[in-house]
């Protein structure tokens, strides 16, 4: 017999200890001492690269398919709206109050024990869980370099403050810096090429291209641009015109194929800032999704982004708290929030049968 209310307590009290630490993102190193010593403390082996803790559920059967559960231990910065003090757990209501309780304290904690109690009984697959460093400043230094540590994953339960609904695919995001080319004379007299009116041109097939492959979560791939410079003065033709475009692709594209396709189109210089922030998701056959849907979990797809675009697997995100509580002062997740998600990763994990795909294994 589970005893979620004890399992609950335990996580509350660990939370409060993180959120009486400061973890801005590259700054998790205290925090991350804090999960070393208390896995240790729950008879585990905890592993650290960085600010990155990890550890693993028994020895590792490569015969069976792996999960990962992760979420990320650093949070934003405080802002001067805050009404308490950041750094010191208040209780109020049933309220917990503090810098990183929502995103991703809450979540975190409840992975954690969840992950525990799930090492105390046999699995059909390998469980490992990560504490991860730098997701709120999309850093280099978290999941990017603990993965290759890891092994084959076959799926990952990612825990965002979601209230609990399921997203089952993930936008990601590529930047594109993007410059016409003209040449410049004087306007009086109509000379050079203005780069502004090359540029329109592009601008306007971003506004109305359409990828062929829509999302049937997600939908189709957004593209938007968001700023534009060009000119010296006004009576000089621009020979130069630069503008920004926020691309949004589906799952059904890598950030390379989105980018290629772009370029096909466009006569303007295209240069996106990363590739690394893919689209992500899990089929909607999975066993993962199909229990959800047995338990009444909601499914969604998310267009905000979190540690999933690193991880070239199928995933979940899905975790206690709210998301509208995320980044804002006064940051809360309630008490019963914590205990209700413990309950449903529970149901949703136990026994889990995750086959990998015919003929292949983990």
């Amino acid at each position: 017999m589970i005893n979620y209310d004890q399992i609950s307590d335990e996580a509350v009290a660990l939370l409060k200890k993180m959120i009486a630490i400061r973890s801005y993102s590259g700054e998790e190193h205290e925090v991350a001492e804090l999960l070393v010593e208390y896995l240790k403390g729950k008879g585990f082996e905890p592993q650290r690269k960085l600010n990155n803790v990890w550890a693993w559920s028994g020895n590792v059967d490569r015969s069976k398919p792996t999960v990962l559960l992760n979420s990320h231990i650093d949070t934003v910065q405080a802002t001067s709206k805050w009404s308490y003090d950041p750094f010191t757990p208040t209780i109020v209501d049933g309220k917990l109050i503090g810098l990183g309780s929502n995103d991703a304290g809450g979540p975190l904690v409840s992975l954690l024990h969840v992950f525990a109690e799930l090492s105390k009984h046999e699995q059909k697959y390998n469980l490992v869980f990560l504490a991860s460093a730098e997701e709120e400043a999309s850093g280099k230094q978290g999941v990017p370099i603990v993965l290759p540590e890891l092994g084959n994953i076959d799926m990952a339960v990612v825990g965002e403050p979601t209230s609990m609904d399921m997203a089952i695919a993930e936008r990601g995001l590529v930047v594109l810096d993007c410059v016409a080319h003209g040449r410049s004379g004087h306007a009086a007299r109509g000379e050079g090429e203005n780069a502004l009116y090359k540029a329109i041109k592009d601008i306007e097939w971003f506004k109305n291209y359409e990828f062929e492959k829509v999302s049937e979560v997600l939908g189709s791939i957004n593209m938007t641009v968001t700023q534009i410079s060009a000119g010296t003065q006004h009576n000089v033709v621009p020979d130069e015109c630069r503008f920004v475009v926020d691309v949004r692709p589906n799952e059904h594209y890598s950030n390379e194929e989105v980018v290629e396709i772009i370029k096909a189109h466009v006569s303007c210089e295209v240069n996106p800032r990363s590739l690394n922030l893919n689209a992500s998701g899990i089929a909607l056959d999975h066993p993962a999704v199909k229990k959800g849907e047995d338990m009444g979990i909601r499914t969604y797809g998310s267009k905000t982004m979190s540690d999933q675009v690193h991880m070239p697997f199928q995933c979940i995100k899905m975790g206690p708290g709210d998301t509208r509580r995320s980044h804002t002062a006064d940051e809360f997740i309630y008490l019963t929030e914590i205990r209700q998600g413990i309950e449903i990763y529970l149901n949703l994990l136990n026994g889990l049968d995750i086959k990998p795909p015919k003929g292949e294994t983990s």
